[in-house]
């Protein structure tokens, strides 16, 4: 029998079932929405290339970029190319890879049915030969090399290795060109059996179908596959020193003018669940009132002209890492990160009033429920927490939770000098 987990403010229902061996499956029925969506997730990210699978007790230490090399590779058929076949029913399908999650989806205005059995069938049937590994091989190349020169990511990334000392989080989701060029047909079948085995996955539909439908069918493709138990994946980091690689790195790239992100390290970290979920919001809370648009700070910096429209902050929190980015474009990286940390430090010594932390954190709860219009960021974040032991049902109650004290504690101790990293791109010189 299917279960039901609900929210009355949301005013959502999320039918949930368990299938053997271990595959979960949550349908929310929206209905009167044209659009229907799926994604179909593992939890198998770009960091996880070393780890146990339970039973077996075999230690394996696999090449970077493997999770992200799968991907592309699951849509290749033996006859054919998945894309066409979701083309010719009328959806539109497409995968992501980041550093812990995999995942395949679709969305449809019709023939929804069809296309999940494709969704279904493909993940489940891996096609790779010792030919299409290596044409696949020249094809990542070129996407990590045309990615070597984009700013945003050369940026972001060179922050990553500035926080972390060892943590795979550091690396690239791709790869390296070096690292790909070691993976090969039997690494990658070792990992889909590993990783894809339906108790390390989870499938989320939204839109207006039948959950009973949904789940029938989704039972009916996984009793045919004849899976045996898998048992627990351990995964394996190395042990993350709580002080930063580096403070400071600086690149050239061809841009218009520099770009500048500050880095906050967590350096507790270890738990999941409501708790990591407490910490997440507790941090956006604090971005928003010191650094949102509404700001004291933000204005000063936009009136001087040291930032633009598309300055930004976000916080990510996983379970082995975390930390938070703030920063973008600017005339003079150097005077905006002097007054960055000024106006930092004048909101860790006044603190945030009771008003503003009520105001910023009605104005999040506000957004979270405008954003239930959109099915994509439904499922594609209720599987994303879900992986990390959380109920995105939960999000608005541990929010509504949250206390005045908890803010001004985060900020004051999560946005410290000893936590803090700079990147920066500068315009390449002329030769």
């Amino acid at each position: 029998m299917n279960k039901v987990l609900e929210n009355s403010l949301l005013k959502e229902k999320i039918f949930w079932q368990r299938i053997e061996p271990g595959l979960e499956v949550f349908v929310l029925p929206k209905r009167g929405y044209n659009k229907k969506y799926a994604t179909y997730a593992t939890r198998f990210g770009s960091i996880d290339s070393h780890f146990v699978v339970g039973g077996e007790g075999e230690e394996l230490v696999v090449p970077d970029g493997v999770a992200h090399f799968l991907e592309h590779k699951l849509f290749e058929e033996e006859d054919g190319n998945v894309f066409d076949r979701f083309a010719k029913l009328g959806a539109s399908s497409n995968a992501f890879t980041n550093f812990t999650n995999t995942a395949y989806l679709f969305s449809t205005t019709a023939n929804f049915y069809e296309c999940l059995e494709i969704l279904l069938d493909f993940v489940q049937q891996p096609y790779f030969t010792e030919e299409s590994v290596e044409k696949e091989k020249g094809i990542i190349e070129q996407e990590i090399r045309m990615y070597e020169d984009n700013p945003q990511w050369r940026i972001f990334f060179n922050l990553l290795t500035a926080l972390y000392n060892e943590h795979p989080v550091r690396k690239d989701i791709a790869g390296s060109v070096d690292s790909i060029r070691l993976i090969d047909k039997e690494i990658l079948y070792k990992c889909y059996r590993t990783f894809y085995h339906p108790s390390n996955m989870a499938i989320f539909v939204v839109g207006d179908v039948e959950p009973d439908r949904v789940i029938e069918q989704v039972a009916k493709n996984i009793s045919l596959r004849n899976y045996d138990q898998l048992g627990e994946i351990k995964r394996i980091y190395p042990q993350e020193p709580k002080t930063l690689a580096k403070d400071y790195v600086s690149m050239e790239l061809v841009v218009s003018q520099p770009v500048l992100n500050i880095g906050y390290k967590d350096s507790e970290t270890g738990y999941d669940g409501e708790r990591l979920l407490r910490r997440e919001l507790v941090t956006e809370v604090v971005l928003d009132a010191v650094l949102g648009s509404s700001s004291r700070l933000y204005n000063e910096l936009y009136e001087k002209g040291l930032i633009d429209d598309e300055f930004d902050a976000g916080v990510v929190s996983e379970k082995e890492y975390g930390h938070t980015i703030i920063g973008g474009e600017t005339e003079d990286p150097e005077l905006l990160y002097q007054r960055l940390q000024e106006g930092i430090g004048r909101a860790q010594k006044e603190g945030i009033s009771a008003e503003t932390f009520e105001h910023h954190r009605r104005k999040m709860m506000g957004g979270f429920l405008k954003s239930f219009n959109s099915l994509e960021f439904i499922a594609n974040n209720f599987l994303a927490y879900h992986f990390r032991n959380i109920n995105f049902f939960t999000y608005l109650d541990v929010l509504a939770d949250l206390t005045l004290e908890e803010a001004n504690h985060r900020l004051s101790d999560h946005f410290s000098a000893d936590n803090q990293a700079r990147s920066l791109i500068l315009p390449k010189k002329a030769q």
